[in-house]
């Protein structure tokens, strides 16, 4: 059972996120950590398993959405397990505005995150 990540650990990590303060976000994650993306060609999306390849899946969020916020979030903490919820805002290569809702999905291991798992719904238009 975990007893070192809480409800602000996440804000903290989510915080980092809506800096894009790639550095801090890495410190959140454990050695062994494993980012699943919210699309890709399999089930579970894409599968980034280490620092540098999570690092470099982070980073790709502001890449690809430079003004990338994630709003609203609210979080929970079981164990070894957690949860935070958030709406995703930005604006598309298109000049569209994004808004989706979305989770995160966590697995802690030696006050890190192992697992971090995104869910995000798809808004079609």
């Amino acid at each position: 059972m975990n007893t070192d990540i809480t409800t602000a650990t996440l804000a903290a990590f989510s915080d980092a996120w809506n800096r894009h303060d790639l550095p801090s976000l890495m410190s959140f994650m454990h050695a062994d950590c494993v980012f699943e993306t919210a699309a890709g060609p399999n089930p579970f999306g894409v599968r980034h398993q280490g620092l540098e390849a999570v690092a470099k899946a982070f980073e790709s969020a502001w890449i690809n959405v430079p003004d990338a916020q994630w709003r609203n979030g609210n979080h929970w903490v079981a164990g070894d397990r957690g949860v935070s919820e958030w709406t995703f805002t930005g604006t598309a290569s298109d000049g569209s505005a994004i808004e989706s809702n979305g989770v995160d999905l966590f697995t802690f291991r030696d006050g890190k995150i192992l697992v971090k798992n995104v869910f995000r719904k798809t808004v079609t238009r």
